[in-house]
């Protein structure tokens, strides 16, 4: 009974995810499918051969989030005894076909009447105020249906101070706004509902999330797990190792916490438990792999190309800002679980439960086809995101064409089941694609009331309220950053967290960053407030994607979080290390050996950082042997630091790089030598025991 109830948690955990709670009748889920189809078909057809402007392409797209909502989503997800009304979960109810619709129309009537509006911007007629209310009203509640309502609750608490702002008291006055104002901006124009997040949203992130569903229908996501575990699965703690490559693979892709947990989590947390990891720590290295799994370039998630539209530059160098991070980040939890399997004595699998490694890739190197053209249309064409996985969707489905076709050879079936069982596999993977965007959709658009209010002159003044609680200090600026994103980012996907925190401090850094003589990229601060987003999913005590995992792993949530969070302690502080030292994003850093050696000191580094947190290198860590680690850790990531308390030329910074490794050695010298006068004790302890054993047994054999 508990297996199946966990079971069932898990199954509803990704359903909420994907906003796909209703159970359908069979001409309800032809409604939903064809609605998912056109919605995919009409994204493909975008950089193809459809040519229309940015408005009409943002309308469209809310206009089918909002229908799909409205008819998968109940109001009440929870029963309630005299509410029975709002859960009906077995059905779509007439109330909802009408949302579906209402939502869809006023999502659709800037593009229905934009010349008009236009015409009329700032004296908007009567039924451009209606239309305008009534999309706030379902735009809200088709948001709190799909993700909850902390997003929907600080949209209104926004709007409520931008219309009471002349009635507040004196330090949190403001001239306030009047509802012809509100409605002209949030839903009358591109600069709130309409605005960059949302346009992201159409024009970008849906091809990358349509490209993950149809990968993971492919089975992909089956293929990386296995290939990990053939390679690192025979190593010390190997299943732990494999989860965190291939949820890092899976990560690419998938943009999502919860969705990588349900795709990568059933094979590998089983593993980890049965060699050896106790239920808490299996499901947190799952959760801190998968949750790192949206830093990792090219895709990143959603938020990765609303930053490049914020600081206004290309994508790539937003790939090529998150690289070194991203990278040292998954080295570090590659650490952990070295480091776990250390203290734990586990060793790896059996070879009896490993897959091949040939026959893996085999039967699935099809798979990295599709990858490489995505990798090679955005690093080496240089060509538009949203053309490179255009482009890299249509390999994939010649791919899935070749993959049912030759299985169909193999097991001795004729072409026309194959040929179904593919147009089977990419039709769900559309249909998929688009209900996975919904939650990103309607959280753009609801993020651009927030943005939008913001714009009409409370930005200022929260500047200066933030400015004034940190008392001018970036290090206090940088700290309420990073709680803000956790608190908010509890109920609030990754996308949405960025997006308010974003529009919200990151100039502020900027701005009191310079004040004190620190030069902070925008980039630095755009990043900052991303990761910290990110982290906000494995936090407890909300921390949805501990949720998922602990429902695999059977174990308890909120441990389970705490473990999770405290293994992601690294990727905060590469978070706050590159606020101060921007070549870790390499910012002016154009030089591949210079690169080079800026990723090499961060895995040094990264490495004696992990030793530190888990209280472990080559045996238990002493408290003496502490600022060794914690000392050579921030010589290696920060050397410019460390080059200006010793008066040293900014220029010969690198030579600290020797300095680090010093102090590592030794470290390590000394971890060296307590790890044999160990081995020596347990020796002769073993040896002491024999000879006893000896003596006992000649006793025994003289009487």
């Amino acid at each position: 009974m508990v297996i199946q109830k966990e079971k069932k948690s898990l199954e509803e955990y990704l359903k909420e995810e994907i906003g796909d709670v209703r159970t359908l009748r069979r001409h309800e889920v032809y409604i939903v499918a064809l609605i998912g189809i056109f919605w995919a078909v009409y994204q493909l057809a975008l950089p193809s051969f459809l040519i229309i402007d940015t408005t009409t392409e943002r309308a469209v797209h809310l206009a089918f989030a909002m229908a799909l909502v409205f008819l998968l989503n109940p109001c009440l997800k929870k029963s309630r005894k005299h509410l029975l009304f709002l859960n009906i979960s077995n059905r779509i109810p007439i109330i909802d076909y009408i949302f579906a619709a209402l939502g869809a129309c006023t999502a659709l009537y800037l593009f229905l009447d934009y010349e008009g509006i236009a015409m009329r911007m700032g004296a908007p007629l009567a039924r451009d105020m209606a239309a305008g209310v009534i999309l706030v009203i379902l735009l809200l509640e088709a948001t709190r249906r799909v993700i909850g309502p902390a997003l929907s609750i600080i949209a209104l608490l926004f709007t409520a101070y931008a219309f009471s702002g002349p009635y507040m008291p004196d330090l949190f006055a403001f001239k306030g706004v009047s509802l012809t104002k509100y409605i002209s901006n949030i839903t009358l124009s591109t600069e709130g509902i309409y605005g960059v997040p949302l346009g992201v949203s159409a024009s970008i992130v849906y091809l990358f999330v349509c490209f993950g569903a149809l990968l993971d229908k492919a089975g992909a996501g089956k293929f990386f797990t296995d290939l990990a575990l053939s390679i690192l699965g025979r190593f010390k703690g190997g299943a732990a190792k494999a989860a965190v490559v291939a949820s890092g693979a899976t990560g690419i892709v998938s943009g999502s916490s919860i969705a990588n947990i349900v795709t990568t989590g059933p094979f590998t947390i089983p593993l980890m438990k049965k060699i050896g990891y106790p239920s808490k720590k299996a499901a947190a290295t799952e959760v801190a792999a998968s949750t790192d799994g949206q830093l990792m370039p090219p895709i990143m998630g959603a938020a990765a190309f609303i930053i490049a539209e914020y600081v206004n530059v290309p994508y790539l160098e937003v790939v090529k800002s998150a690289a070194i991070p991203a990278l040292a980040s998954y080295f570090g939890l590659f650490c952990i679980t070295h480091l776990e399997a250390s203290k734990l004595g586990i060793r790896g699998l059996p070879p009896e439960d490993l897959p091949s490694f040939w026959g893996t890739l085999k039967n699935g190197i099809h798979y990295l086809l599709p990858l490489g053209v995505l990798l090679h249309q955005l690093v080496y064409l240089r060509h538009s995101p949203e053309l490179a996985a255009y482009r890299s969707i249509q390999i994939l489905i010649l791919v899935i064409f070749y993959q049912e076709i030759r299985r169909a050879v193999m097991e001795k079936r004729g072409l026309a089941p194959a040929l179904k069982e593919s147009f089977s596999v990419i039709i769900n993977g559309l249909i998929q694609g688009s209900k996975n965007m919904m939650s990103v959709a309607l959280a753009c658009g609801s993020a651009g009331i927030i943005v939008g209010v913001v714009n009409m002159g409370i930005g200022g003044m929260i500047a200066g309220w933030v400015e004034s609680l940190s008392g001018g200090n970036i290090f206090l600026l940088l700290l309420i950053t990073a709680l803000a994103s956790l608190i908010i980012g509890m109920g609030l996907p990754t996308t949405a967290t960025y997006i308010v925190m974003a529009s919200l401090t990151a100039p502020i850094i900027v701005e009191v960053g310079s004040l004190y003589g620190f030069i902070i990229p925008i980039m630095a601060a755009h990043l900052f407030c991303f990761y910290f987003g990110i982290l906000a999913d494995d936090t407890p005590p909300v921390g949805l994607a501990a949720y998922a995992a602990s429902a695999i792993a059977e174990s308890k949530p909120i441990p389970t979080g705490i473990q999770g969070f405290l293994y992601d302690i690294r990727t905060s502080c590469i978070a706050f290390l590159f606020v101060f030292n921007p070549e870790l994003i390499l910012h002016d850093i154009n030089s591949w050996p210079q690169a080079l050696l800026i990723f090499g000191m961060c895995l040094i580094g990264m490495s004696a950082f992990e030793s530190f947190a888990q209280g472990w290198c080559l045996v238990r860590v002493k408290w003496f042997e502490i600022p060794f680690f914690l000392g050579a850790w921030f010589i290696l990531f920060h050397p410019g630091g460390i080059a200006s308390v010793f008066k040293v030329d900014p220029r010969n910074k690198y030579y600290f790089f020797i300095l680090g490794l010093f102090v590592y050695g030794i470290v390590l010298f000394i971890q060296v030598l307590r790890k044999r006068a160990s081995e020596g004790h347990i020796g002769s302890m073993d040896s002491k025991m024999k000879s006893r054993k000896k003596i006992a047994r000649k006793d025994y054999t003289m009487l």
